[in-house]
């Protein structure tokens, strides 16, 4: 396993590989790997000839207050999840490398990336966008792997690989989660016990809302989301269920009648536990 840091050497050594006919994939995260992780690494390599994971937290998605400094880091332990995974290169610039004192260009992908979470975290997803074209320009990969956990970040790659005519393929995989639900992130780690027991209440309102829709029909998204902070306000009122949010899953419009629509439905939620904001969703099929 290689371990990269410098942009001009991975896009040397994937030149190398495509000029051989060797089809790259890329992983990309911020570190602190758990299962989710590993799933998109066992998932790339079954499809790819050389998988190539980055390692690297990215100030520009962060915004004021939130935990940058914070945000958890172990690269070694990191680096032995990726080998263990049969990872190929792990790429992990530091930040200089990847934002010299003189950037100024950034992505912006317009409307979607100001809805759902957007409302929240105004400027995340350019963050995101602009890191993740970094990201390809330097790798150059056939394949991008990302996890549905992040439904909102998948479409606005999606359309932006799309409108920026880039060659590289976006597969999503499947939400990796705990035994009570929860679904496995980084951010985890700064639960309680108590915290991550209780949290199992998010995977239960988004499979409640999805019942609601499909076994009783409910045409009005507005009742749905009542019921659901009906029973947050019951089960765990500590919580705060910061949005749920029933929509397409093309440019994440609101569902305005249930029945009548036909086609992909996400439903995605926020909430804050305790002191860790925590974000969920399921996407399924309504005929």
């Amino acid at each position: 396993m290689k371990v990269i840091k410098e942009i001009s050497a991975i896009q040397e050594i994937s030149d190398y590989y495509k000029c051989i006919g060797k089809k790259v994939a890329l992983v990309p995260t911020m570190g602190f790997l758990h299962a989710g992780h590993t799933s998109l690494m066992l998932k790339a390599k079954d499809e790819n000839d050389i998988v190539v994971v980055s390692l690297f937290v990215n100030p520009t998605q962060f915004g004021k207050g939130e935990d940058f400094d914070k945000y958890p880091r172990d690269i070694t332990r990191d680096y032995h999840i990726c080998e263990k995974a049969g990872v190929d290169i792990i790429f992990c610039p530091e930040t200089d490398e990847m934002y010299n004192k003189n950037n100024c260009t950034s992505v912006i992908v317009s409307d979607i990336s100001d809805k759902l979470e957007g409302k929240f975290r105004p400027g995340h997803f350019s963050g995101v966008a602009t890191i993740v074209t970094k990201l390809l320009n330097a790798v150059k990969p056939v394949k991008l792997y990302l996890g549905q956990k992040d439904a909102q970040q998948n479409v606005i790659i999606k359309k932006m690989i799309s409108d920026l005519n880039m060659e590289t393929r976006l597969v999503v995989c499947k939400t990796m989660r705990e035994d009570n639900g929860l679904a496995m992130s980084s951010r985890n780690t700064f639960l309680s016990e108590s915290e991550k027991n209780k949290a199992s209440v998010l995977k239960y309102i988004l499979d409640e809302g999805k019942r609601l829709i499909l076994e009783e029909n409910i045409a009005d998204p507005d009742l749905i989301i009542k019921k659901v902070n009906g029973i947050i306000k019951e089960r765990t009122p500590e919580f705060e269920l910061q949005y749920y949010a029933i929509t397409d899953n093309e440019v994440l419009d609101p569902i305005k009648d249930l029945t009548k629509y036909k086609g992909e439905v996400l439903i995605s939620l926020a909430a804050k536990v305790g002191t860790t904001r925590l974000i969920d969703n399921i996407i399924f099929e309504k005929s």
